[in-house]
């Protein structure tokens, strides 16, 4: 992978457009990201990693959306991001843009425009570009799939973020596995474990299946044999579970013949005993029927003896209604006519009623009107006419009811007019105050309007104080930031001072303490080498065999391990003086670049005049603040001004117009008045004259209907009346009131019906069972014992019944566990395979996992792989740590178990001047930084010639360099350069003012009021 352009708009920092050339900075192999804290140096590194993934880095994750978007940047400009670069062979360009809020094309306010993204593709055949995808999911993973790391993955490897070089050094073997599994690409063995442990689970499951069939076969047998079958105490999948299972079913089999041979044959003497019994009950049931039956026949025929005489009174009364029925049509033809008769008279009563009330209500109101005198005198006399002199009142009602219709029209019209005029006083008593409201309102108007005027003014003058003491405060503040660094590093300065000075003279006294030791040794060399003699060896000094006084060791004698404790002293001491002196350094610079900040004004001088500075601003803020509130009541004032006098001139308007229209309403009123009062005579309005002559009309209309209907009703009564006579006469009765209670109704007569054909069958019942032979000669027998008979047939069948289920229930046994076992040996032979293949799946799986004895170092299969790839990371890294390190550290893969007992991806690092091999936590700051660099590197170069693998042709160090001595700082540089050699350029994020001199291509990030820029310098 290698950037070749980067494109910033309104992103973080950056106000406005900023370009970054990486292929002029990559030109040089090494360069520079510098600028001030808070320039925006990592946002550069932000931007990258936003335009390939769609979010930033780390912990500044949370800043996505409206939240990337710069503060300094214009209402109308959109953040974007453009990244070029080539991966995979493939020359692409990625643009972004989150999700913002413009302004509205129409109106104020503004609308949330959705995130937009863009994927190019630049065609060398064409010699143009070409759009590939605007889709976020769709471009994610493809740049995902081409880069063949995840976002967290690209920053820890490429980016290397600040605050976080050492975090794949320090990682678990677990972290390192992830993320050497997404380099190498050795998810596939990965897969290979999975399909093997998935493999193992689904063959142990259908092992355990047929186990857990058999063993749920066996508890049916078990329950079919009665407790006869003792089963194996053994679990699913354990082995000699069939064997046992199958032993148990041939025993419960052979119990199950014999209980069945027994039952069967109870059952055959208990059929024979249950027949006989039968026979004899049937007999006894037959004898008590026919006694019973007899007996029953004597009774009933008394009963019928004792109620002749009901009987005979029944036969003559059901003989008289029969006689009656014919005259019922003519008794059921004068009731209806009766009925009719008497409700028509009724409602002509009503309606005459009704008649009376309403002239007995309209008499009263006063003299009759004109023209209405005659109808009213015809109602009074038609009050007790008949039918015809009713219907001609009622059509002379209608006819002046049909009059009134002009009268109506002309009295609704005046409502109308009434309520125009009210309406009319209504506008005038309301434009009155308004005029009054507005006249009042606009007296006092040149007075506010001359004081809010004052305030605006006043509000500007404030703000314009605001901006100049603004432009003077952030001056100030930053040298009384200087001054309070200078006095903190002066402070400093004197203490490291003190640790030099303590550190040197510790330095030389265990330098000294050294010295002296080696020189007693030396001194006592010849007792120590003479303890080492051994008679007839030669002497390691002078040759002989023969050793007559060798040197003896005195009571001050220093052995080797002595003086080697006090050279690790020396040497000890001298690292801390060396890191005394480099802090003291350090401290010094820092002085000196805040002095030339600050310069020589005292800090108390400084923070009172940053003070004051500060007093004056926020006094200066407030008067501003009050700019918004004064100029939005001005103009408030004057939309308020506009609007009194124009409802002032609307009032005058509409007063002239009201005085014409109110003399036109007045005349055509007193127009209406006059045709009203001739029409609604004595009434109180046309309305109610119409209402009363409707009245009348329904009511005369009503007695006169109802009283043709009473003459009508009352001739055919008559005429029913003189029909019934005739009828009953020739029916044989003397009266129609004898042939009416002589009738029956349709219930009386079924219920007499029935209860003589219930005494004719009755009787007809009786006498043939009193004939019957078979019923007179088993009268003549001696009672039957049926009771007896029934129990002993009872207990013959209960008897056979309890044979029939003992021999059922063991035919059901043998039927079902021979069933069973068969099924558990059809079960058995297909377990068989699945148990052989179980056994070779598990085993392979478990070697797999590393979970297997046969795995000694209890290491899974991508594990051991990783654990290879590990290896040449180690090895390529070693190469850059030895040169930064001054080939003092080396970095090695450890096997060592690492939780659970397994083999993990260690890493340890090698002391030469030690010789030990100890943990990467033991390192030291800048130790870890170099490290941890040769490490990133060195994973650089493995994933580059890795074949499929991901060339890292760009790479960023955000941060670090500032814990190293210019020594070692020399050598990691140097190290950094050598990666032009193959072709690799690698960017240094760091305000290390050092650096500025030893690294020539440079890209700066000068921040101001109005955003941050970039400036690029090359080689």
């Amino acid at each position: 992978m290698r950037l070749h352009r980067l494109d910033i708009t309104a992103f973080g920092p950056f106000g406005g457009s900023q370009s970054v050339d990486f292929d002029t900075l990559s030109a040089a192999g090494l360069f520079l990201l510098h600028g001030p804290t808070g320039a925006g140096k990592t946002s550069v590194l932000d931007a990258v990693c936003y335009a390939l993934y769609g979010t930033v880095p780390g912990a500044r994750q949370s800043g996505q959306g409206l939240t990337l978007r710069s503060d300094h940047a214009a209402t109308g400009t959109r953040t974007a991001v453009t990244l070029e670069l080539t991966v995979a062979g493939r020359r692409l360009e990625v643009t972004r843009q989150p999700p913002w809020e413009r302004p509205k094309k129409r109106g104020s306010g503004t609308t949330l425009e959705k995130a937009q993204s863009w994927l190019r593709e630049y065609d060398a055949t064409a010699a143009a570009w070409k759009d590939l995808s605007r889709s976020h999911q769709e471009i994610g993973e493809e740049i995902t799939q081409l880069l063949g790391m995840s976002r967290e993955q690209f920053c820890q490897v490429v980016l290397l973020p600040q605050g976080d070089f050492a975090r794949f050094l320090r990682a678990d073997a677990e972290s390192r596995g992830r993320l050497l599994g997404r380099l190498f690409d050795t998810h596939r063995f990965a897969e290979v474990e999975k399909r093997l442990a998935e493999r193992r689970r689904a063959a142990e499951a259908r092992v355990r299946e047929g186990d857990a069939t058999l063993l749920a076969d066996a508890h049916r047998m078990q329950q079919a044999a009665g407790g006869a079958m003792t089963l194996p105490e053994l679990q699913p999948g354990e082995p000699g579970l069939a064997e046992a299972v199958l032993t148990a079913a041939a025993v419960a089999r052979a119990t199950a013949r014999e209980q069945l041979t027994i039952a069967q044959c109870r059952l055959t003497a208990a059929e024979s005993a249950q027949a006989s019994a039968e026979r004899e009950l049937a007999e006894a049931r037959e004898l008590a029927r026919l006694q019973q039956r007899f007996t029953e026949a004597r009774e009933r025929a008394a009963r019928l003896q004792e109620h002749a005489d009901a009987h005979r009174a029944a036969q003559e009364r059901m003989e008289r209604a029969r006689k009656a029925e014919a005259v019922a049509p003519a008794l059921e033809l004068r009731d209806a006519a009766d009925t009719e008769h008497r409700r028509a008279a009724q409602a002509e009563a009503r309606a005459r009623a009704l008649l009376r009330d309403a002239f007995a209500v309209e008499r009263p109101a006063g003299a009759p009107g004109e023209g209405s005198g005659e109808l009213t005198g015809d109602v009074d006399a038609s009050a007790h006419a008949g039918a015809s002199g009713l219907a001609v009142a009622a059509r002379r009602a209608a006819e002046e009811l049909g009059g009134l219709e002009s009268a109506r029209r002309a009295e609704q019209r005046l409502g109308e007019l009434l309520a125009e005029r009210a309406g009319l006083d209504r506008e005038e008593r309301t434009d009155a105050e308004v005029l009054q409201e507005a006249e009042a309102w606009l007296a006092g108007w040149e007075e506010i309007r001359t004081g809010l005027q004052s305030a605006v003014e006043s509000a500007q003058e404030a703000a314009t104080r605001a901006e100049q003491l603004a432009v003077q405060r952030d001056p100030a503040r930053r040298r009384l930031a200087a001054a309070r660094q200078r006095d903190q590093f002066a402070r400093d300065t004197d203490d490291a001072q003190r640790q030099v000075t303590a550190a040197t003279e510790r330095a030389l006294k265990a330098r000294a303490e050294w010295l002296d030791v080696k020189e007693q040794r030396l001194n006592g060399i010849a007792a120590e080498l003479a303890a080492q003699l051994t008679d007839g060896e030669p002497c390691a000094v002078c040759g002989a065999t023969e050793h007559p006084a060798p040197a003896r060791k005195d009571a001050g004698h220093v052995d080797r391990e002595t003086e080697e404790r006090a050279l690790a002293a020396s040497q000890h001491a001298d690292e801390h003086r060396a890191e005394a002196e480099r802090r003291l350094g350090v401290v010094q610079r820092a002085l000196a670049a805040a002095e030339g900040e600050a310069g020589d004004t005292p800090t108390e001088q400084l923070a009172s005049q940053a003070q004051e500075l500060e007093r004056l601003y926020a006094e200066a803020r407030n008067g501003a603040s009050a700019l918004h509130t004064a100029s939005e009541r001005l103009r408030q004032a004057e939309q308020e001004h506009e609007r009194r006098v124009a409802a002032r001139q609307q009032a005058a308007v509409r007063t002239a117009s009201r005085v014409a229209r109110r003399d036109a309403l007045d005349r055509e009123r007193a127009a209406l008045e006059q045709e009203l009062a001739h029409a609604r005579g004595t009434a109180a309005s046309v309305s109610v004259r119409a209402t009363q002559l409707e009245r009348r009309v329904a009511l005369l209309t009503d007695a006169a209907d109802t009283a043709r209907a009473a003459e009508d009703t009352a001739q055919r009564l008559k005429d029913a009346d003189a029909r019934l006579a005739d009828a009953a006469f020739r029916a044989g009765f003397d009266t129609p009131q004898a042939a009416a209670a002589a009738l029956l109704d349709a219930a009386a007569h079924r219920e007499l019906q029935h209860r003589l054909d219930a005494w004719q069958s009755e009787e007809s019942a009786v006498r043939a069972v009193l004939a019957e032979d078979d019923t007179a000669a088993a009268a003549r027998r001696s009672p039957a014992d049926l009771a007896g008979a029934q129990r002993t047939a009872a207990a013959a069948a209960q008897r056979l019944r309890e044979a029939a289920s003992a021999r059922d229930a063991a035919a059901r046994r043998c039927a079902e566990l021979d069933r069973l076992s068969a099924r558990s040996a059809d079960g058995v032979r297909a377990l068989a395979p699945l148990r052989e293949e179980y056994d070779r799946v598990a085993r392979l799986a478990a070697l797999t996992a590393g979970t297997s004895a046969e795995n000694e170092r209890k290491m899974r299969l991508e594990s051991y792989v990783l654990a290879a790839r590990l290896e040449q990371v180690a090895a390529a890294a070693t190469v850059r740590l030895q040169r930064m390190s001054s080939g003092r550290y080396t970095l090695v893969h450890s096997d060592d178990r690492a939780g659970r007992g397994r083999s993990g991806l260690g890493l340890h690092v090698v002391d030469a001047w030690t010789g030990r091999e100890r943990d990467t936590a033991t390192l030291s700051g800048g130790e870890t930084f170099f490290a941890s660099l040769a490490l990133a590197l060195g994973l650089a170069d493995v994933v580059t010639d890795e074949a499929g693998g991901v060339r890292l042709d760009t790479l960023f160090i955000d941060e670090g360099f500032g814990s190293l001595d210019d020594q070692t700082l020399d050598e990691v540089l140097d190290v950094l350069d050598s990666l032009r050699e193959r072709d690799r350029s690698v960017g240094i994020v760091s305000h290390v003012a050092d650096l500025r001199r030893r690294i020539h291509a440079q890209l700066e990030v000068v921040k101001g009021r109005s955003g941050s820029v970039v400036r690029q310098r090359g080689q």
